[in-house]
């Protein structure tokens, strides 16, 4: 099997997801959101709330509109060659794609008032108020602590859906209680919760379009039955780092992670197959739909 390399990958760009979760009295959902069709990446795919990371986004010392300083934030992602501006960066990118893309903000107010409107939160960024800003005349610090970094996925050298790289973070989070997630009908164009082995199972049956990171974190959720139990498995747990690697024998391409015999980095990283395989223009392992879940 051989390697496909590409003549100069791309240096992988910073971002943050946010995986949203919620208890439902069928089971735990997540919320999945639908690319625009005409988007640049990932055009049509339904993913979690996410972007790159802004350079507005990095802060070099904690203020009165985070919960937690930079420091423990730092110490929170696992990530000792990240700088300590950047990691917090990520908390804050994550916490603003939310608000930007799906219209839930974790955030609490630090006024008297201790409501706040997060539709109106959500215009004035639309409208071009910096999110800083935004925080600063709502009165409103975020909610760090409700994150619990998860994974960090960095876009094979080679990709297979979108044509950029991004060395993604995911982190995991309780959807806040009282606000509605809705999509913006910009850069996504449905939303939806959803049980995450039902969300692979429409993947299988064509009715929507997954991303091979989608797929498997998908995988590792339905193993939980709570967003409890997603929070507790996350706080314990140093964040895997999955660099895929793809393959291409008999014109089947094959995406390997680690712990597969195929991949670089022998220790196992997730649950689940080591491999999924294109074929039928969906991803898959070797040994069937329900590999996934073993």
């Amino acid at each position: 099997m051989q390697p496909v390399l590409p003549a100069a990958p791309e240096t992988p760009r910073d971002s943050a997801t946010v995986v949203l979760l919620r208890d439902a009295a069928a089971g735990m959902e997540v919320l999945l959101l639908r690319r625009h069709a005409q988007a640049s990446t990932m055009a049509g795919i339904y993913v979690f709330p996410g972007g790159k990371l802004d350079e507005a986004d990095r802060i070099q010392d904690s203020t009165e509109w985070l919960d937690q300083p930079c420091a423990a934030l730092h110490a929170r992602l696992g990530e000792p060659g990240t700088d300590a501006a950047t990691a917090t960066g990520l908390h804050v990118a994550a916490l603003r794609e939310a608000l930007e893309e799906c219209g839930l903000l974790l955030a609490e107010p630090t006024g008297a008032n201790q409501a706040f409107d997060v539709l109106r939160a959500r215009a004035m960024l639309r409208e071009g108020m910096p999110f800083a800003d935004m925080l600063a005349a709502l009165q409103l610090r975020l909610q760090t602590r409700q994150l619990a970094p998860w994974s960090r996925w960095i876009t094979p050298l080679s990709p297979t859906v979108s044509s950029r790289r991004f060395d993604t973070r995911f982190f995991v989070a309780q959807a806040p209680a009282g606000q509605t997630a809705l999509h913006d009908n910009e850069e996504t164009t449905e939303s939806v919760w959803v049980a995450p082995r039902a969300a692979l199972e429409q993947y299988r049956d064509g009715r929507i379009d997954l991303a091979p990171p989608q797929i498997m974190s998908l995988a590792h959720l339905a193993r939980h039955a709570s967003a409890a139990s997603v929070l507790h498995a996350a706080r314990c747990q140093r964040p895997p780092t999955i660099l895929p690697e793809a393959f291409e024998q008999d014109g089947l391409r094959t995406i390997c992670y680690p712990g597969d015999p195929l991949h670089s980095v022998p220790e196992r990283a997730l649950p689940g197959p080591t491999r999924l395989c294109y074929q039928a223009r969906r991803f898959a392992p070797e040994d069937g739909f329900d590999a996934l879940f073993c």
